[in-house]
């Protein structure tokens, strides 16, 4: 095959192989996180395997339908900053509930892409709050690895020390790696919980499992409005951002919003709960990595939508393995996967100095995974920031050359 100068296979082999790497990455990255984040709602083995399979597939279609209409590398991707909310929120109720709030997150998005009123809206939530709230979002599950050293250092200290070696010499397949190994622990070391059966074709292969909704309000309020908004702020945003860096000026939000959303609602049931625009994986497709002239990166974007399609029918092999695995094992290879998303976060949430004492109490509500009134730590973390910038701003307005009205910093 022939190459260029850098080493890169010319022609149309590039995009197709940069959008390979980009599917295989995304999934394996996110993945652990997706389980974990569902089976804490209560979802048994089946019903995350059919999440897997519902949130690979309907994005795949989306994806490919998008960048060949478009001519963009528009990759769809389930919602990591969403699934690490899932597993992070302490909303009682049933998974029934949980439904019902993917119900709820897929309209609102399906609704932002028909209403820009309320895109406009979504889109200037102020970055200090928004960031804080997913930092501390992210915060509880980035301990894990931590916790999980700790408590089966034999189990966890290879899937530590193979992310740490890979972030060093080859960043993009540390997280992909690390899964691999946590995989190998678990089959060879026999400590799985309750056996690992993979001779069961029934219990392999990948079947929607459909789940009718409830409608908790607390649940379906608590999680949804938080989904919807931690989707929009920490992935759709972001994707269109990194877009218009590559040079995509007029991505076409409306027609992603939309089909997203519209496609969050045709997987809710079967335990899609969020399906957004790509934002890490997305610069993997539309940079010049992918290809050099930008007018052909859209065929790295159908490749890997058709990538992220296919990985589905191995659904049921990565929930069956790691149904069997201590569960800490499995959120601390989750953690390892947000470390990056953590640090964008808090840097993001303390760039502007005015702000930082909002972030803050943004981020120790986020974090603290309180409940009240059967409303997660999510929500009323969006709430008490907002209550302090207001309080704060309204100070600075009145007190413009009172110190008084800043930030408290240490000398």
């Amino acid at each position: 095959m022939a190459g260029d100068g850098a080493g890169r296979p010319s022609g149309l082999a590039q995009p197709i192989l940069a959008g390979l790497v980009a599917g295989l990455t995304g999934f394996a990255g996110a993945v652990a996180l997706l389980i974990a984040g569902l089976t804490h709602l209560g979802a048994t083995g089946a019903q995350a395997a059919s999440a897997i399979f519902a949130l690979s597939i309907v994005p795949g279609i989306v994806g490919v339908f998008l960048s060949l209409r478009y001519r963009m590398p528009l990759l769809v991707v389930w919602s990591t900053p969403g699934a690490a909310l899932l597993l992070a929120t302490g909303v009682p109720g049933s998974y029934a509930d949980a439904i019902g709030a993917f119900l709820l997150c897929g309209l609102l998005i399906l609704v932002t892409g028909l209403w820009p009123a309320l895109a406009r809206l979504v889109t200037r939530i102020p970055k200090p709050i928004a960031s804080a709230m997913l930092a501390g979002v992210l915060f509880a599950i980035c301990v894990a690895p931590v916790r999980a050293v700790a408590e089966l250092p034999l189990l966890a200290l290879p899937i530590v020390l193979t992310w740490l070696v890979l972030a060093k010499f080859a960043p993009r397949w540390a997280v992909p790696a690390a899964l691999v190994v946590a995989i190998a622990v678990v089959v060879v070391s026999g400590q799985a919980q309750g056996g690992l059966d993979l001779g069961s074709a029934d219990a392999l292969v990948p079947l929607p499992v459909f789940t009718a909704p409830g409608f908790d309000p607390a649940v379906v309020f608590g999680i949804g409005i938080p989904l919807y908004l931690v989707t929009m702020a920490g992935q759709n945003v972001t994707g269109f951002a990194v877009l218009r860096t590559f040079g995509y000026e007029h991505p076409p939000a409306r027609a992603a919003l939309v089909t997203t959303g519209a496609g969050t609602l045709v997987t809710a049931t079967f335990g899609g709960f969020a399906m957004n625009l790509a934002a890490i994986t997305a610069a993997m497709v539309a940079g010049p990595e992918a290809h050099p002239d930008r007018d052909k990166r859209w065929v790295a974007g159908v490749s890997a939508a058709v990538t992220t399609a296919v990985l589905g029918a191995v659904a049921g092999v990565v929930t069956a393995l790691f149904s069997a695995s201590p569960p800490i094992l499995l959120t601390a290879v989750a953690g390892l996967a947000l470390f990056g998303a953590l640090a964008t976060a808090v840097t993001s949430a303390l760039e502007d100095a005015a702000h930082r004492v909002t972030a803050v109490v943004t981020f120790l509500v986020a974090a603290s995974g309180i409940t009240i009134a059967g409303l997660g730590s999510a929500f009323w973390a969006l709430i008490a920031g907002g209550v302090v910038m207001l309080w704060l701003s309204s100070w600075r307005r009145r007190h413009p050359a009172d110190p008084a009205g800043a930030d408290p910093a240490p000398n």
